[in-house]
């Protein structure tokens, strides 16, 4: 019995952000499980179970990996960055980056948890991708296009101009026009 109430709560807190022990409990109900606040509390400490610094969820301890609505979104802001193209052979993914980015792209695959991949492997500027069959590397490389053009279309930041630097006066450039002058600024 022991071992199916600690399968279960293995199984909850990897597939659901479970922020307090009450919340678990009624889970374990739910399925079933007539669990004390005691023996929960024991359950927790034998599985290594720890909370999550960002969204204070329970995770087994030595994960920190982000939640996915956050991973998502880093996943996105990653490829848009670091991805240069990519192919597909069978099940796998290879990716190509600029010289030490592939790493850092690699993780944000990692953190994403996406069901269709099995895991990465990073070199220097290339990644491989080992997706669970031929039809989900397809699917993933799809994915990754999609969200590396979405990052790519959006507006470019405008940064803010230098300390020195000031709007021209337009009253000034009118002035200059009327009199004869070429004026400081041309647009």
């Amino acid at each position: 019995m022991k071992a199916r109430r600690q399968s279960a709560i293995r199984e909850i807190v990897e597939h659901e952000a479970v922020r307090s022990q009450d919340q678990l409990r009624r889970r374990l109900i739910a399925q079933g499980f007539d669990v004390t606040q005691a023996t929960l509390s024991r359950d927790i400490k034998d599985l290594g179970l720890v909370k999550r610094a960002t969204d204070g969820a329970y995770q087994p301890a030595g994960l920190d990996a982000p939640t996915e609505p956050a991973a998502l979104p880093a996943l996105s802001r990653a490829l848009g960055q670091y991805m240069q193209s990519l192919d597909v052979s069978q099940q796998l993914v290879v990716m190509r980056t600029g010289p030490g980015q592939a790493a850092l792209l690699a993780l944000a695959i990692d953190r994403a948890r996406l069901p269709a991949i099995i895991g990465t492997i990073a070199g220097d500027d290339t990644i491989l991708v080992i997706c669970r069959d031929a039809r989900a590397a397809r699917t993933v490389a799809n994915e990754f296009e999609g969200f590396a053009e979405k990052r790519e279309a959006s507006p470019p930041r405008v940064r803010k101009p230098w300390i020195g630097w000031r709007e021209p006066d337009r009253r000034e450039e009118r002035g200059a026009r009327r009199q004869g002058a070429e004026p400081a600024i041309r647009r």
